[in-house]
């Protein structure tokens, strides 16, 4: 690729916006042209600002470092120096919902780590392995936005990531019902332990909002695009709870399914290694080159060892064994803020280039 598209990041102080930074500073495609955030932030400089609050293992990248930032409601600034922008803003639900569709209408499309728009009709929400052709559904956002390139793109929670695709993998054998339960790390909570005293031995049993996303968003991942959006399957029921516990990263998800046509467990093990997507056949830069790993031992997968496969872009599974009242039991895990948050949405981007969006 001869020319590297000019990405801005909005939201750059956060740490979904740190982790962007650390994943775009040498990526093959993208050029960090922009960092726009808070009133509080614009007109200072980004090594600045966030001296004493830099959370990557990476060190910061000098160049990125000497930016200065741009306030995230200077919209035509921030069109003069990008191609697109990645959202990932700490605002209230529908203040993050006018912001995402001014940059849209302004004509700049939207990659968004947000949930605001994730239950707009018309608005993708995609784990590019399962669902790419909801992009399709990009040309109705734009007639309703009135726009030629504008429109808006989103990821999904970032807890979904743990056994969302271990569901995508056996769909042919018709997944209906689900029990699942997250064990959700503190960085999902934009903190750390060193900055989470409460969370010193003791686990949390309560993670605001979480369970009704981990319950509703799959089945709009799971859905078709019809005349009017994205309509959600009506095939799956999923029940769900969401805990935090003392983890720095990694999602843990103990779930149980109950399928229409229940396949051997070794059609499950195998499904699972030849599972692979549009990023795998595209050979996007971001995408693992096996997306679902299983585990035989039963120790497996653990958070602290498998968190990083593949640069944290992999999933990992195991555990399977029959269930008392469904028909198996799995672990599955993720890294949240790679694969859930910030290398998802880099992942989705990378898609959005390749089919050509941007």
């Amino acid at each position: 690729m001869s020319e590297k598209l000019k990405v801005g990041i909005v939201g750059a102080t956060g740490m979904v916006g740190q982790r962007l930074i650390t994943l775009l500073a040498d990526h093959p495609w993208f050029e960090i042209s922009c960092l726009a955030a808070s009133s509080r932030s614009a007109g200072r400089i980004y090594a600045e600002v966030t001296e004493g609050r830099w959370r990557q293992k990476m060190l910061l990248p000098e160049k990125v470092g000497k930016m200065m930032i741009l306030d995230a409601n200077d919209i035509a600034g921030i069109k003069a120096k990008v191609d697109f922008v990645f959202c990932a803003v700490s605002l209230d639900k529908q203040a993050t919902k006018e912001l995402e569709e001014c940059y849209a209408k302004a004509e700049i499309p939207v990659v968004s780590n947000n949930s605001a728009h994730r239950m707009t009709a018309d608005v993708p929400m995609v784990i590019p392995e399962i669902n790419d052709d909801h992009l399709q559904v990009i040309e109705q956002q734009k007639k309703r936005l009135g726009t030629k390139k504008g429109f808006i793109a989103v990821k999904p929670n970032c807890s979904i990531q743990s056994y969302v695709p271990m569901l995508a993998a056996l769909w042919e054998y018709e997944p209906k019902k689900v029990v699942v339960s997250t064990y959700q790390a503190v960085s999902g909570a934009g903190k750390t332990l060193a900055d989470w005293p409460e969370m010193a031995d003791n686990v949390i049993p309560y993670i605001g909002g979480e369970e009704e996303k981990s319950e509703q968003e799959p089945l709009k991942i799971f859905g078709i695009v019809g005349e009017n959006g994205i309509e959600h399957s009506q095939a799956l029921t999923i029940s769900a709870q969401c805990v935090r516990v003392p983890v720095e990263d990694g999602h843990l998800a103990t779930f149980a399914v109950e399928f229409g046509k229940k396949p051997g467990k070794e059609e499950i093990i195998k499904k699972f290694a030849e599972f692979q997507g549009a990023p795998q056949v595209l050979n996007l830069p971001s995408a693992p080159k096996q997306f679902i790993h299983y585990f035989a031992e039963d120790n497996r997968p653990q958070t602290n060892s498998d968190r990083d496969l593949e640069q944290g872009m992999a999933v990992s599974v195991g555990r399977l064994r029959d269930d008392n009242i469904f028909d198996y039991r799995l672990v599955g895990l993720s890294h949240n803020t790679l694969r859930g948050a910030a290398g998802g949405a880099v992942l989705i981007a990378e898609l959005l280039k390749a089919k050509g969006y941007f």
